[in-house]
């Protein structure tokens, strides 16, 4: 560690001899020399060590005359730094701004006296103190941010100001020497330069390049610099947006003909390019992590931190609150499962209903004793028979009796009516509570899925947005350079796999393909526009843009009512679902005509709702089944649905009833087996699912039993699907049901429709 911070120091002093070298040739006219003296204050300002700052300070004044006048001004300026320095340590009383500048104006002292007895106009001096006393709030208004506070924070405009004043006074000092020829003020003013524009607006180029020329003209009169330096800042901002080798080889190219063709310079040859090239190697060469650092300094106001921060801020507190309202449904959910019944089992119930008929019918019998009690085993056990045979077939008859109770017992006829009477209540009652356990059982599913549509939202806010402010200049400057005038972007990362982009250009800039093309150049991923909307601006809309999934799909259908009938009893659905998904889905009533119709359209809509809203397939399918079960109407469909993940080609195939699917590729076609129960038969009905991998240009096949059952297999069905020879999703569903057609001589004899969908590589 100590050999580190020798380097350190040793670096360090070096660098401010240099620093203070520069400034003491830094002047106005050639007359007043105030900027050294001023940066040795604001530099111990700036909580650079005094015992560093002060002999590297004499050096250079020595360095640049070496006269007895020279090294006491040096020595003096130093003691009336160092010594208040030390003074308001040892008291431990903090140095005010503006007793800092007395003690600049005091360290002048042996300046004026010789001054003075050199017979230097009083102009002079007071205006050397003056410059100076300026040049120090200046230099230490732009050190307090970059060497004080560091990196973390963009600069000011005042800062900025400041922070050009002090480029101004070194561009002053280093036009005022050379070695042999080499000029250090093309190298610094070609390496800020290029630096500035790399990482700041393309405005902040020109400014610079402009106060840089303007502290040459305050050196000397002369404007030699102005127009070159500007002429630099034009070709780099010209490329500002590509590739760091651009401007680099822009500028140099740019001196060449400042210098062979406008012949500005006096004289020109390969030693006057030397120090631009020096410069320009510079820049191309240092690590990006000091021009991320710079950026920040000089990031406008356009980044808007602070609104990005609240963003963030925003998303944290609504994860906290979706998470807890998530534990508030699950919650729900668990305290209408607890409120279902148990259903009594056969057992019970006969049991039950056993009591009823004998405290009803046989209490007050005369023959009460001899059957309940001497053969009350053999009593219940031919009640228990008969109570059995009424639920089943729904009523007994007198034919039901064993013949040894019918001769003996007086109240047969009552007994029949009192257990049909009985079984008839229950049944009733049954279904009542089983409808009202099967509601509850709906409403807790939704209240599960609730919960777990919470929990997924809040995972998706669960993680900071990391905004790319350096994107989103560079596809601002690219589609200006495009002629499409954007007016703010904001590019951020949603997750590992997508990148999110939202724009504010001209209404009819909107929809130019180079939209596109351009924010998937700059932020490395193929983005197109998903939805576009006016902005609160007259003439602006918002263009919101993402990375485009690695798939697309394209659908055919075909579809013939049964012959006969005017309405058919398949319906189907497609639609594009959040996070990249497609769903398609094709629903069976069974049977044909209006009703088969009406149950298919309401199955198809519950599922198409469902999904929009985020329910997983379990809950969607599951609730589906209880509210059509509801209904007691004997009429069920089957479902299938096929849910695609465009990003991955991961495809969720989910049946119940239904016939077999099918998933062509190239040379081979698979067959997805059907299964399960139609929704509506049970409550608690499962569907069989399955995950498939889709590849590029596969086909997949879907399709009611009208299609399925006019093949002879699945086999069959499968020989033909790979006879079809087109990549039109829509004819090869035409040529699927013509052929099913055919097989049935022209006749429909069910409901028949096909879903044929192609997915393909985008």
């Amino acid at each position: 560690m100590r050999i580190n911070n020798k380097v350190y120091h040793l670096l360090m002093f070096v660098l401010f001899c240099a620093l203070f070298f520069v400034l003491q040739f830094a002047s106005v006219g050639g007359h007043v020399y105030p900027f050294a003296y001023a940066m040795l204050f604001a530099l111990a300002w700036a909580n650079q060590k005094v015992w560093l700052i002060c002999p590297a300070y004499i050096i250079s004044a020595i360095a640049k005359s070496c006269t007895f006048e020279s090294a006491i001004n040096a020595v003096v300026v130093c003691v009336m730094l160092a010594l208040p320095y030390y003074i308001h340590i040892v008291t431990k009383k903090n140095m005010k701004k503006w007793e800092l500048g007395i003690y600049a104006v005091l360290s002048q002292v042996s300046a004026i006296v010789f001054s003075v007895l050199g017979g230097v106009h009083p102009a002079i001096i007071v205006s050397d103190v003056v410059i100076a006393v300026l040049f120090l709030y200046a230099s230490i208004t732009i050190f307090e941010p970059i060497i004080i506070r560091g990196f973390a924070y963009k600069l000011t405009s005042l800062e900025l100001v400041c922070g050009g004043v002090v480029l101004m006074a070194i561009s002053n000092g280093l036009s005022g020497f050379s070695l042999f020829g080499f000029s250090f003020l093309k190298l610094f003013v070609a390496f800020a330069l290029l630096s500035i524009s790399y990482t700041s607006k393309t405005s902040y180029t020109t400014l610079i390049a402009g106060v840089m020329g303007l502290g040459t003209l305050v050196a000397s009169n002369n404007p030699l610099y102005i127009a070159p330096f500007m002429l630099w800042a034009l070709s780099i901002v010209a490329f500002k947006s590509m590739k760091r080798i651009y401007p680099f080889v822009a500028i140099i190219v740019a001196e060449v003909v400042i210098g062979f063709y406008f012949r500005l310079y006096l004289t020109f040859g390969i030693l006057e390019v030397a120090p631009l090239l020096l410069g320009a190697l510079i820049f191309l060469f240092l690590p990006k992590k000091w021009y991320d650092n710079l950026a920040v300094l000089l990031s406008s106001g356009s980044d808007r931190l602070a609104v990005k921060n609240m963003v963030n801020r925003n998303r944290e507190v609504l994860y906290r609150r979706l998470n807890n309202l998530s534990e508030v449904f699950y919650e729900m959910n668990g305290v209408f499962k607890k409120l279902i019944k148990e259903e009594m089992s056969a057992e019970e119930v006969t049991s039950l209903l056993f009591e009823e008929v004998r405290d009803g019918i046989c209490k007050n019998c005369p023959e009460y004793k001899h059957c309940h009690r001497t053969f009350s085993a053999d009593t219940k056990k031919m009640f228990s028979e008969l109570i059995t045979i009424a639920m089943e077939r729904g009523r007994i008859t007198l034919l039901d009796f064993p013949s040894y109770l019918t001769s003996r017992c007086g109240r047969v006829n009552n007994l029949i009516s009192e257990i049909n009477t009985l079984t008839k209540q229950y049944k009733n009652y049954a279904n009542l509570v089983g409808n009202i356990d099967n509601s509850k059982l709906l409403i807790s599913d939704q209240l599960g899925g609730m919960a777990q549509i919470m929990k997924s939202l809040a995972g998706e806010v669960d993680s900071l947005v990391s905004f790319n402010s350096s994107q989103e200049n560079k596809i601002i400057d690219e589609l200006a350079y495009n002629n499409i005038i954007c007016t703010d972007a904001v590019v951020y990362d949603k997750d590992a796999r997508t990148v999110m982009a939202s724009l504010v250009v001209r209404s009819e800039d909107a929809s130019r393909p180079k939209l596109n093309q351009v924010v998937s150049k700059v932020c490395g991923n193929k983005m197109s526009a998903y939805e576009v909307y006016p902005s609160t601006r007259a003439g602006l809309v918002n263009v919101n843009l993402k990375t485009s999934p690695r798939y697309d799909a394209i659908f055919g259908v075909a579809s013939q009512a049964k012959t006969g009938t005017s309405a058919s009893g398949d319906t189907h659905s497609v639609i594009r679902l959040d996070g990249d998904r497609f769903m398609f889905a094709l629903c069976d009533g069974m049977g044909s005509g209006e009703k088969a119709s009406e149950k298919s359209e309401t199955a198809i809509g519950l599922i198409e709702n469902f999904y929009k809203a985020g329910f997983d397939n379990d809950i969607i399918l599951s609730s589906v089944n209880r509210l059509l079960n509801l209904e007691k109407d004997d009429i069920f469909s089957t479902i299938d649905i096929c849910v695609v993940d465009l990003k991955n080609g991961i495809a969720d195939i989910v049946k119940m009833g239904a016939p077999s699917s099918y998933i062509r590729g190239e040379d081979e076609c698979k067959i997805i087996e059907g299964g399960a129960l139609p929704v509506g038969v049970l409550q608690e009905a499962k569907a069989q699912t399955q995950k498939i991998v889709i590849n590029g240009q596969d086909f997949i096949i879907i399709c009611s039993d009208g299609i399925s059952d006019s093949y002879g297999s699945d086999g069959e069905f499968k020989d033909f699907i790979l006879t079809i020879k087109t990549s039109n999703p829509q004819e090869f569903a035409d040529k699927i049901i013509e052929k099913a057609l055919a097989n049935n001589n022209g006749y429909a004899v069910d409901d028949m429709t096909v879903l044929v969908v192609k997915i393909f590589e985008s």
